[in-house]
């Protein structure tokens, strides 16, 4: 697999950075709305959870597709 230039890896980078804080809000949003839909205190945190997991799920998932080992290098 070639190398990317630098542009495009800055890029991808850079939406990591975003991935995390809007997976969360994302998560704690639709819980307030569910919330707020059937009367309770606790689906907020609940989509909280499971906002903070997707995300890391994702940032994981990301990384490790980008830091994944070729194997040796080979003569040519």
């Amino acid at each position: 697999m070639p190398k990317k230039p630098w542009p495009v890896l800055v890029g991808e980078y850079t939406s990591l950075a975003f991935l995390l804080p809007v997976c969360v809000v994302l998560g704690y949003g639709l819980g307030y709305l569910l919330d707020r839909e059937f009367g309770v205190d606790w689906l907020k945190y609940v989509g909280l959870i499971v906002g903070i997991a997707a995300g890391m799920t994702q940032l994981i998932r990301y990384l490790l597709r980008d830091t994944k080992d070729e194997g040796p290098p080979q003569d040519e």
